[in-house]
């Protein structure tokens, strides 16, 4: 047996996902998988916010050019990182099974934040979300590792920054969590909490090995969350979210879209699926299968 390379990111949270995907696999295997760290684009241009960069997979598309040249044998990334469009000889063998999906205030709470009060996120789903319950904040574009956005609350720079709840509990920072934000206020990201694995669709051996780290919950609202985001052709610049989760038996959504200027947040009835089949108001959605669109076959298990 081969021993395995991990690409990943070079930030704190990102060595952090590609070390347990590696604790998790040398346990199964016995062998000692190697991580290689690449720098992105998303983390070479820090200080401009993800929706001016204009450029999908931007904290991906190195990792997969690296897959490609083989390079790496894997890839380990957030999900809600991962565009709609993935190279054709590429498959995500594992979905892992999703940490908490909620977005997260960090300096203070969102009742005892004072007019005006500055808040950081450079999310325009974050930033339209917030400002729908509280236009009153000063909601400025922020960037940067998960340390780097702590030390800016810290120093008082900012008054606040949102987060996701899963980045901190990774890193072991939940206490400084001042409020967990419920969906209903801030829904999620499409993805937000999942990690995945990615390797060639060629690689038999890799794809074997990753098998068991696979959550099938976790892949069924993957797939229905980016069933959502192809169709409208979302991405970074387009403020939306959604959260799907298996409840008795069946896969559920709920998801929102808020307008470019922040004023407006549109949501519908929760979506259920059957099987493999969504519905929602008379139309179906088949997550995977003949006539399915890229974003959504290569996270179909073979």
């Amino acid at each position: 047996m081969r021993t395995l390379r991990i690409g990943t990111r070079g930030s704190l949270l990102a060595k952090w996902q590609a070390e347990s995907i590696r604790k998790r696999l040398f346990a199964a295997t016995g062998v000692e998988p190697e991580i290689v760290i690449i720098k992105t684009a998303g983390d070479k241009m820090l200080h401009a916010p993800v929706a001016q960069i204009g450029s999908k997979g931007i904290f991906v598309k190195e990792l997969e050019e690296a897959l490609l040249e083989e390079t790496i044998d894997l890839a380990v990334h957030s999900v809600k990182d991962i565009p709609t469009d993935i190279p054709s000889r590429l498959m995500f063998p594992a979905v892992c099974k999703r940490d908490d999906v909620r977005d997260c205030l960090v300096g203070a709470t969102l009742a005892s934040l004072r007019h005006g009060a500055r808040v950081g996120t450079s999310s325009l789903r974050r930033q339209a979300q917030l400002r729908h319950v509280r236009p009153d904040l000063d909601l400025r574009d922020l960037r940067g590792n998960v340390d780097t956005r702590l030390r800016k609350v810290q120093s008082g720079e900012y008054e606040a920054v949102v987060v996701s709840k899963a980045g901190l509990d990774r890193l072991g920072f939940s206490r400084r969590i001042s409020e967990v934000l419920s969906p209903e206020v801030c829904m999620p990201a499409v993805g937000q909490g999942a990690i995945a694995v990615e390797c060639r669709l060629n690689d038999r051996e890799a794809e074997d090995l990753l098998a068991p780290l696979n959550d099938p919950e976790t892949r069924a609202a993957v797939i229905g969350e980016r069933a959502l985001l192809g169709a409208l052709h979302g991405g970074c610049q387009v403020p939306m979210g959604a959260w799907a989760r298996v409840e008795r038996g069946e896969l559920i959504m709920d998801a929102c879209v808020c307008s470019v200027d922040r004023a407006t947040r549109a949501s519908g009835p929760t979506w259920r699926a059957h099987g493999a089949v969504a519905h929602r108001r008379g139309r179906t959605v088949h997550p995977g299968g003949s006539g399915s669109p890229p974003c959504l076959k290569v996270f179909q298990a073979r």
